[in-house]
């Protein structure tokens, strides 16, 4: 491997696109011969793949809110995580619970996605009276569904609550809601 600097560096959605095994069979192939080569650009997918490590270990122990791709969620299941899964279509309402089997919560938030430039989702914790957003949040408007994975060790410590999701698209100073979704949490009875 060369020690010095990259001349041409390889964009860093396309290094997460080699690592996820995106892309076409010739320009993986071009990458490879390429990271083969060239070590500031293999320390570059290095430090990505030890990042999406850590993303992973903490999504899977239930340590942050979290928005995903659904082929994470399908990774996390095949990696031996115990999901449990809610579908809810916009204006959709679930009565919901963790158990002590479940490692993770997810909520399919279907949505018509399409045109949308940028998603929020906007969180609100109704006995709390309290509501927090995330921001300009990743999706992809073919999926037609925004994929939430709440904190488990939050719910799992939660009492009979409601909250409620909104997703909304915002363009320039305009926003438009897509969908109100609700969870009436109930605690788990063993």
């Amino acid at each position: 491997m060369s020690t010095n600097a990259c001349r041409s560096p390889v964009d860093g959605s396309e290094l997460l696109g080699y690592w996820l095994g995106e892309l076409d069979a010739t320009r993986e192939a071009q990458l490879d011969e390429h990271l083969f080569a060239c070590r500031a650009c293999g320390d570059a997918l290095g430090r990505l793949v030890a990042l999406g490590d850590a993303v992973r270990t903490l999504i899977a122990h239930g340590g942050a809110t979290a928005i995903m791709p659904p082929e994470f969620v399908a990774q996390l299941k095949a990696a031996g995580l115990r999901v449990h899964e809610y579908r809810l279509p916009p204006q959709g309402s679930v009565v919901c619970t963790i158990t002590p089997q479940d490692d993770l919560v997810v909520a399919h938030l279907e949505a018509p996605l399409a045109g949308v430039q940028r998603l929020d989702v906007v969180i609100h914790e109704v006995e709390a009276d309290r509501t927090f957003r995330l921001t300009d949040v990743g999706f992809n408007p073919a999926s037609r569904e925004v994929v939430l994975v709440p904190k488990a060790s939050d719910l799992r410590h939660r009492g009979r609550s409601t909250q409620r999701v909104e997703l909304v698209a915002v363009s320039g100073g305009d926003e438009h809601v897509l969908g109100h979704y609700t969870f009436n949490h109930t605690p788990h009875r063993g």
